[in-house]
């Protein structure tokens, strides 16, 4: 099948407000971390010199026209970068360039998106219950996207580098150049990874001429989808991706907890999934922020916080699909190059999936940030036309109103709130356990420490008012790690072993490897009022908090750990 034209433009009347002017894309360096621009044009390409405050629009956002568009002001919403600093990214620690440029293509034009009139549903479904007619069609249309030409923007690698650009610190704020953009970790990874979801999936319907085509969706938090769909593992199928981990392909059971120290018995796997599925979804989201991630904006340092299912279930399907074999865990295992494999797609399919339960399981209760830092935010993609498009959050919050929906399955976690191993009134003062004045510390060990609580004996009212949250806060990790550690709560074995329906688990952090190096720093806040009340100790004035390093533990740093109220 021919490919659509790289140049299908929008009418005038369609164009943004914003002023550019067109002009060849500027020479891109990855020498520095900070890009060298020419503001000439060779004769010919549209019309000689431009003014680098007028330089083109590409991919993931505007050139600034300095002198005519006021710079956003700091805490404004994140808007589309500037592509005139795009770079092949840099290793913050030593500034020297890395081996993999993902910048895109250019488009003259770029057009503010309306989503389409929905006339019929796009039903995603459970990849482990498709038809051989899908599997085929799916193929074909993912061959077919392999096939385009490679400075097609909506080629399989171009899309891949969609993923590259935005998530690998390859960017600079718009508005605050002494930032870099990241939306991960943060309040956008969700609407955002929504978008690109949304542009693959119309571009492989597009290619095979099926506007009702679907991705599919990795139902990896039921058991009965845990094992790699089979479609994925096909030898010479458009499916299939080398980079792999060859001990995991099906019927290895996922790991929703994955580690070099994680046991490989189905028998623990799947009922600590299911546990860690509750923790995620039910358990440590009953304020919103720690379900989304923290608040990102204009002048925030990348990582905040990230939310329970991206630190969770979400890294723990990558670094398990990611082959060691590779230098980095390519492709799954590392940020730029893990939309390389098609199976990421399918991943997550199954997190947005997520995001649309976890908004049916709230009720009544808030659903959104009601910010418009976060719902002003925007993006740029290239759609099924080739066409250079700027998108909102705010247009991300309904699935139907996008056009799609997903197969409904049981929610096997949802009745799987863990018991107490040991119930007890008291936790005994432990001489293995440091003092709040010893941070930071280095989690080379299992680190334990005594916490004040401010309030006990809480009523129903008062918690129904205020979630009590644990926070580790000033967790320093270098992005270039795997790093992953659990947090346990009046729990006193030494290692803190396998979790199985355990309520003293309060919850973990992990991280995708980037291919840039920087150290960040992140946190996290787990819920406490349900665990409290599983363990007996909500009159307690103090808990006892385990940090258990899984994998890089000397590569990880905590700051703190504190009790708060929200």
């Amino acid at each position: 099948m021919a490919s659509l034209p790289f140049s299908t433009f929008a009418s005038n009347s369609q164009l943004s407000s914003r002023p550019i002017l067109i002009g060849k894309p500027p020479h891109i360096s990855t020498a520095s971390p900070r890009l060298k621009v020419s503001c000439n044009v060779e004769n010919g390409s549209q019309g000689g010199k431009v003014d680098r405050r007028n330089l083109l629009l590409g991919m993931g956002g505007l050139y600034g026209a300095t002198n005519l568009v006021k710079p956003p002001a700091l805490a404004a919403p994140i808007s589309a970068p500037d592509l005139a600093k795009c770079s092949g990214g840099t290793n913050l620690n030593t500034q020297q360039p890395l081996d993999v440029n993902c910048c895109p293509p250019f488009s003259e034009k770029i057009i503010d998106y309306k989503l389409p009139p929905v006339t019929k549903l796009r039903l995603r479904p459970a990849a482990h219950l498709v038809t051989k007619e899908y599997i085929a069609k799916y193929e074909k249309a993912t061959e077919l996207m392999k096939a385009l030409p490679d400075d097609d923007p909506r080629s399989f690698m171009q899309q891949a580098n969609v993923h590259c650009a935005y998530c690998n610190l390859t960017y600079d704020q718009t508005g605050d150049p002494d930032q870099k953009l990241q939306i991960h970790n943060c309040w956008h990874f969700y609407p955002w990874h929504r978008w690109y979801l949304y542009f693959y999936e119309r571009i492989l319907g597009k290619l095979i001429d099926d506007p009702t085509f679907a991705l599919p969706f990795w139902n990896w938090d039921h058991p009965d989808g845990m094992v790699m769909p089979a479609m994925f593992a096909k030898e010479n199928s458009s499916l299939n991706d080398a980079k792999r981990n060859q001990t995991h392909l099906p019927p290895a059971p996922t790991d929703l907890l994955y580690s070099s120290k994680s046991s490989t018995d189905p028998s623990i796997i799947v009922p600590t999934n299911l546990t860690e599925m509750y923790g995620e979804m039910v358990r440590n989201v009953s304020n919103i922020e720690d379900f989304y991630g923290a608040k990102y904006v204009v002048g925030t340092a990348p990582d905040p916080g990230p939310g329970t299912v991206e630190r969770g279930s979400h890294i723990a399907l990558h670094i398990w699909v990611g082959d060691p074999r590779s230098p980095a865990g390519e492709d799954m295992g590392n940020f730029y190059s893990t939309a390389r494999d098609p199976i990421f797609f399918c991943h997550h399919a199954n997190v947005d999936r997520l995001w649309s339960v976890w908004r049916d399981l709230r009720g009544p209760k808030p659903k959104d940030f009601n910010e418009p830092e976060w719902l002003n935010a925007d993006f740029v993609f290239y759609d099924e036309n080739a066409q250079l498009v700027r998108v909102k959050v705010k247009d991300t919050l309904e699935d139907v109103k996008m056009g799609f929906t997903y197969q409904k399955v049981e929610l096997p976690w949802l009745n799987k709130r863990p018991k107490a191993r040991v119930r007890k009134s008291k936790i005994a003062t432990t001489a293995k356990a440091i003092k709040s004045s010893a941070f930071p510390v280095k989690l080379d060990k299992v680190v334990k420490v005594l916490v004040d609580r401010p309030k006990t004996k809480r009523s129903k009212k008062e918690k129904e008012k205020e979630e009590e949250l644990l926070v580790i806060e000033g967790i320093e990790v270098d992005t270039a790690k795997f790093v992953r550690f659990e947090v346990f709560v009046n729990d006193e074995d030494d290692e803190a072993g396998d979790i199985i329906d355990k309520a003293e688990y309060a919850g973990g952090y992990s991280q995708v490897p980037h291919k840039n190096s920087t150290k960040v720093k992140s946190k996290i806040r787990l819920g406490l009022t349900e665990l409290l009340e599983d363990l007996d100790v909500e009159d307690d004035d103090k808990i006892l908090v385990s940090l258990v390093p899984r994998a890089g533990g000397e590569d990880i740093t905590i700051g703190g750990v504190k009790i708060i109220y929200v």
